[in-house]
């Protein structure tokens, strides 16, 4: 504990933003880093708990005290090693996760967390401007093959685990670049691709192979999810070629909502339009471009994904943005008696809605209006929870203009093609059945196949698919070699 009286000196200090009116101009990161002194005040405010719930609170296990302690010391070589020993990417971590280790964060019990996010963030960019981040390929190879069905964190953190013990790793990813949603699902202005590129460079030197544009099993016919493979690639294949393969794509297919009028042009995905705009920042040909620019736009649905839509959309140059959630409206603070150290329930406001966007709560969607084919407008009603259920509340419908609607209401499960690939059972959520305990921890029904991250364990955050494929790389280790060094 570099200071004890620290956190009764010093307040919390959040990161800052460019101006509004600028970022949204740009597709940029627009987040300012702290800086040194900032950072050094931010550490000295950690106050070393004997029980650190934030270790708990953070799903990959960050040593949190320990990078707070060294941050205040200035000593971050140290604390990129600390903290690069419990997580791969902590470049992603630091910029979108939303940091359930603040929630737990004991000082946050009746005054403001630590900003452990903004400490993470400030450690990662200092390690990559002084050249700290460097491959660590094997000293000895093993001679076994594993093949990583997936790009995405869960992938990315086991093929690197993978490699750095000595087994030939081959990332196998069904788009032309790597890097799963973190790629395509979320916008440059909250991750620069740079993360993921230069982190792609640094496993290519340990060894990692990557192939894209190579789909594993078979897309179903009329699938909404992203794909543009030119190539396949059969189950048999790979099981008569590698010696495990681990299956960690993502939970890609997207929830719908099958209200009359679904079916005309201006009603899409959140991913059919959120990946274009990244395809787009990156150079890439698109062809059929979904726009909001002079638009009407309702996104439907409260959480990141919607977030990100609402950002976009304001980038786009949209007339108007209106987000829909059919919760009611949660609480502006929690009551830390009932929540703490857990996550709370309370109102989140991101940047993008700072940006500009209408909010509308307990709100369901009855119909989509239109002329000619194309969407105009959006009939919805008002609901309350009684006994359980949704009800509409009476005389509460209205009418809305809506050129484009965007569906951001989550992901039901992983592309089931590939499961069926392999033949692998499914759990009552249509995800890929495996454990996490025990000597058959992560592993499938099939021999030699595993699956983590939101294959297995459905929709998630990032810092739950790095900690699953982390396990998962132990667990396959393991299975090849009767045992690990890796960390669990």
């Amino acid at each position: 504990m570099g200071k004890v009286t620290g956190f009764l000196e010093y307040e919390r200090v959040n990161e800052s933003y460019e101006p509004v009116a600028e970022r949204v101009r740009n597709y940029d990161e627009f987040v300012i880093t702290l800086a040194d002194a900032e950072a050094k005040q931010q550490g000295a405010r950690c106050m070393d708990c004997g029980t650190p719930f934030c270790n708990n609170g953070c799903p990959v296990n960050n040593v949190i005290p320990d990078f707070n302690d060294l941050v205040y010391r200035g000593d971050y070589r140290n604390a990129i090693a600390v903290l690069h020993s419990t997580n791969n990417f902590p470049e992603v971590t630091g910029r979108i996760c939303p940091a359930p280790c603040e929630a737990a964060c004991t000082l946050n019990w009746n005054n403001d967390a630590v900003g452990i996010k903004s400490i993470e963030r400030k450690i990662i960019d200092h390690a990559w401007e002084q050249g700290w981040v460097v491959p660590q390929p094997a000293t000895e190879r093993t001679g076994k093959r594993v093949a990583v069905v997936g790009s995405g964190p869960a992938g990315l953190a086991a093929a690197q685990q993978l490699a750095r013990v000595g087994h030939d790793v081959t990332v196998f990813e069904k788009n032309e670049r790597i890097g799963g949603l973190m790629r395509y699902g979320i916008p440059d202005f909250k991750l620069d691709k740079i993360n993921i590129d230069r982190r792609v460079a640094q496993m290519e030197a340990e060894g990692v192979v990557f192939r894209t544009g190579v789909l594993v099993g078979a897309m179903p016919e009329g699938s909404k999810v992203a794909n543009l493979s030119h190539e396949c690639v059969a189950a048999d294949a790979l099981l008569a070629d590698f010696d495990a393969v681990l299956l960690t794509g993502g939970a890609e297919q997207p929830r719908d909502l099958p209200a009359p009028g679904r079916e005309m042009d201006g009603v899409h995905f959140a991913m059919e339009f959120l990946a274009q705009q990244n395809r787009r920042v990156a150079g890439e040909t698109v062809d059929a471009q979904i726009s909001a620019t002079g638009k009407h736009v309702i996104v439907i649905g409260g959480g990141d994904t919607g977030s990100d839509c609402v950002g976009t959309s304001n980038r786009h140059g949209a007339q108007s943005v209106t987000q829909f959630e059919v919760m009611p409206m949660p609480p502006e603070h929690e009551d830390k008696a009932v929540t703490w150290p857990y996550w709370p329930y309370k109102l989140r406001t991101s940047s993008s809605h700072q940006e500009g966007c209408e909010r509308v709560f307990a709100v369901s969607t009855k119909e989509f209006l239109g002329e000619k084919g194309k969407v105009t407008g959006i009939r919805t009603v008002h609901v309350e929870m009684k006994e359980g259920k949704f009800v509409e509340v009476p005389g509460s419908e209205q009418t809305l203009p809506a050129d484009l609607v965007l569906f951001a209401m989550g992901f039901v499960s992983p592309v089931q093609t590939v499961l069926q690939a392999f033949g692998v059972k499914t759990d009552g959520r249509a995800n890929a059945s495996a454990p996490t305990e025990g000597a058959s921890a992560y592993r499938t029904n099939v021999d030699k196949v595993f699956a983590a991250g939101d294959m297995r364990r459905g929709q998630s955050l990032v810092v739950w698919a790095i900690r699953e494929g982390r396990q998962a790389a132990r667990a396959v280790d393991e299975f090849l070699m009767g045992g690990s060094t890796l960390p669990r």
